[in-house]
């Protein structure tokens, strides 16, 4: 199959910016939405549905945020006491003239056992106005091709904000979206996207991945249609070789993501999806 298909990459100014929790809201029964506001947005910059920003939270053990020192051109931890305690996340919405000078929000999943969350959702759990946050980031966008014809979005929870992003990107464009979740009520969140052109399907249980899977083989997949798989590392390793193997699908044409991945804290997503297939 040929391809069609030209990301443009865009590099950005990386700052380590300051901010301030403005507000907080549940916009799902496990969305729970931080907006973050403060004199270090001026500048900030997202252009695309990929892009995410490193959020650094506070140590428990020490009550304050640690961040790495570069060292030789290289990051690392801090002599002294505390760890880094960083997770990336993508941006959902910014907001340059938003009522308190610029707006960052960020959506952030909730566990439904408090006693089995990671750091970074025990800090959105309990954040409140005031808290300070310091992210990174982003270091650059890869603006997605304009000649989509049609899109095939594979997510779990933790990249339904990517999700929006492409949503508002995509406009009027044919959307098929296969979702994850493990709470029946998720499909709230994205409540405020539906439309005539998008069929959005949602799986929970757990044999969700392989029906799934097996959702994404009965699809038409032309030349023309782009196809975004983003979430837990391990699911997503099987429906990338089935587009990238099976069918014959160019790299531009699928574009995947793991965002964690199960038994691995603070997963490197820079790292290929699929060692055995690091294209």
């Amino acid at each position: 199959m040929s391809n069609r298909f030209e990301w443009t990459r865009v590099m950005h100014e990386t700052k380590r910016r300051h901010l301030t929790v403005l507000r907080t809201e549940l916009v799902a029964p496990r969305m729970q939405r931080i907006t973050l506001g403060g004199a270090d947005l001026e500048g900030f910059t997202s252009l695309a549905p990929g892009d995410h920003v490193k959020a650094f939270f506070p140590d428990p053990s020490v009550g304050e945020i640690v961040t790495p020192v570069v060292v030789d051109g290289r990051t690392q931890q801090p002599e002294g006491p505390g760890e880094v305690i960083a997770r990336d996340y993508t941006p959902f919405a910014f907001r340059p003239d938003g009522e308190n000078g610029p707006e960052l929000d960020l959506d952030f999943v909730l566990h439904a056992d408090a006693a089995h969350s990671g750091p970074a959702a025990s800090w959105a759990a309990n954040a409140r106005p005031g808290d300070p946050l310091i992210i990174g980031g982003p270091r650059g966008s890869r603006v997605p091709p304009r000649d989509i014809e049609r899109a095939i979005l594979i997510a779990d929870e933790s990249a339904l904000p990517s999700v929006t992003r492409w949503l508002d990107l995509l406009g009027d464009t044919e959307v098929v979206g296969l979702f994850s979740t493990l709470d029946p009520a998720t499909p709230s969140y994205l409540s405020g996207y539906a439309a005539d052109s998008r069929e959005f399907r949602w799986f929970s249980g757990e044999d969700r991945d392989t029906r799934i899977a097996d959702a994404l083989t009965g699809l038409e997949i032309t030349e023309g249609t782009l196809v975004f798989l983003a979430g837990e590392a391990g699911s997503l390793i099987p429906l990338r070789r089935y587009l990238r193997r099976e069918l014959g699908l160019p790299k531009e044409q699928v574009d995947a993501h793991g965002y964690w991945k199960k038994g691995e804290a603070n997963l490197d997503h820079h790292a290929p999806l699929d060692p055995s297939d690091p294209d």
